[in-house]
């Protein structure tokens, strides 16, 4: 048993929201990005390029669907206006849309097809509408231009049925008066509040912060409960003299830091929030699709491994799939998609957790480890508040080859493992350790070479206050 922080009991009183709960569930979903920067081949477009080059000539937004399902992707987010400020539905607030384009005649409207294959096919729909407008006039001159925006974040948040996220990003330059435009971020959070109240803000909103690189890279120990400001100097003196706390040093949240959460660094913070990290990272070496990047497709290997850091990592993955200039997802891109899902659905297609017999070395007699072996929030295992390190045991039904562990925490109770460790049970009867980590989060997957064995070890070596877990798997 460890000693309690005062940063700990803070911390675990910050959980996700409604809507952050249900997006971390989607757990991986997608971008596409499209606009007319597929058809000039170009990754920013400058505003200037003229509505005629719009033209996907086999636009078929269910096949986009068909090869996300087949990866088993939960959604998509469409960049429905880029940084060139085309937008891909029928705007009433500027000429620069599909509406003077080839596409469908001048009747297109490629939001409203995308949506509603995205709802046939069962994938929740999102938009990202960039805050950066290189064509419109009015951009850089304040208030004139947040009318502008909000006008057409009301067409999107209006017109194409609930939304899972609303995503934007921080692009910001200078408008045709040569001064930049300061956006108001809390008139444009409330809007989307009142019109999409289980929608997240996405990256430059409160809801789901950027990972802090667009490569695929992830943290070690990845924490969704980060602090929302820090005792000064005088305060962290007065607080020491009745205290073991340390000298005071100067922190701050920057999101391309490794350590975002950890003990050392929360100590001394004056409040929390549930920030869950997202990957967002391109199946191609750019946004847009470029014919020259055929060839460049990532590997399914690749894939697979982003996959594992984020998904496995308590970290969500938005993984892009850019339209070509048909308007489908290239082939080499499909069947990369596919390669994918059936890797996953094969890995994870039999639980032998779910027949096996699981113990705690405690619990506190209300919610039993057996909790742990259905996958949802109903239920779930803890111990007594102040056990910070405890074992489970996962006793299988025979001996078999097993190679991944999933352990879930009941994140509506927070984020709160610190450190774990995974044993498999040896022939002769001793345990060999398999695999190790520090932070759990909403999901760890602990890949290792398969061993054969009839009994998984899980060991909390340390956690805030207690580990409360909602899911164990064994495959």
């Amino acid at each position: 048993m460890y000693p309690y922080f005062e940063s700990d009991r803070m911390a675990v009183k910050c959980c996700p929201s409604a809507r952050q709960l249900a997006v971390e569930q989607m757990e991986f979903y997608a971008f596409a990005h499209f606009t007319v920067n597929t058809f000039t081949d170009q990754e920013w477009g400058d505003g200037t390029e003229p509505e005629s080059v719009f033209n996907p000539t086999a636009f078929d937004a269910d096949q986009w669907v068909d090869a996300l399902r087949s990866a088993g992707v939960k959604g998509l987010i469409l960049t429905c206006k880029h940084h060139d400020g085309f937008c891909l539905w029928p705007s009433a607030v500027t000429e620069h849309s599909v509406k003077n384009s080839p596409f469908r005649g001048g009747n297109g409207d490629v939001v409203r097809e995308v949506s509603d294959a995205c709802r046939r096919g069962g994938l929740k729909f999102g938009v990202y509408l960039s805050p950066w407008d290189r064509n419109a006039a009015v951009y850089g001159q304040g208030e004139a231009y947040d009318d502008f925006f909000c006008r057409q974040l009301t067409e999107l948040c209006t017109n194409y049925g609930e939304l899972f996220s609303v995503w934007f990003d921080g692009a910001c330059g200078e408008g045709p008066n040569g001064k930049k435009q300061v956006y108001d971020w809390n008139r444009y959070y409330a809007l989307v509040r009142e019109l999409q109240p289980n929608a997240c803000l996405s990256i430059c909103g409160p809801d789901i912060r950027w990972c802090g690189n667009e490569a695929g890279d992830t943290r070690e120990s990845e924490w969704s409960v980060l602090p929302t400001g820090f005792l000064s100097p005088e305060e962290v003196a007065a607080k020491s003299q009745t205290s073991d706390s340390k000298e005071f040093r100067e922190k701050k949240i920057d999101a391309m830091e490794k350590d975002l959460g950890s003990r050392g660094f929360i100590e001394n913070a004056t409040g929390f929030a549930w920030r869950p990290s997202e990957t967002d990272t391109s199946i191609r070496p750019g946004w847009f699709y470029h014919a020259s990047e055929d060839g460049r497709v990532r590997s399914t290997e690749t894939l697979l491994d982003i996959w594992y850091r984020t998904v496995g990592g308590n970290s969500l993955l938005l993984l892009n799939i850019p339209p070509d200039r048909r308007g489908l997802f290239h082939e080499v891109d499909v069947q990369r998609l596919r390669e994918m899902g059936e890797y996953i659905r094969k890995t994870f297609a039999d639980n032998l957790a779910e027949n096996a017999v699981i113990t705690a070395s405690s619990d506190d007699g209300y919610h039993l480890p057996e909790n742990v072996k259905v996958n949802n929030y109903d239920a779930y295992y803890k111990p007594f508040d102040g056990e910070n390190a405890v074992t489970l045991t996962v006793k299988l039904d025979g001996i078999h080859d097993v190679s991944h562990v999933v352990i879930k925490e009941h994140i509506p109770m927070s984020q709160r493992i610190e450190h774990f460790a995974i044993d498999a049970k040896q022939a002769d009867g001793s345990y060999a350790e398999v695999a190790s980590g520090t932070t759990v989060g909403y999901q760890k997957i602990a890949r290792f070479a398969p061993v054969s064995t009839d009994e998984i070890r899980i060991r909390i070596e340390d956690s805030r206050v207690c580990p409360i877990l909602s899911f164990i798997g064994v495959y």
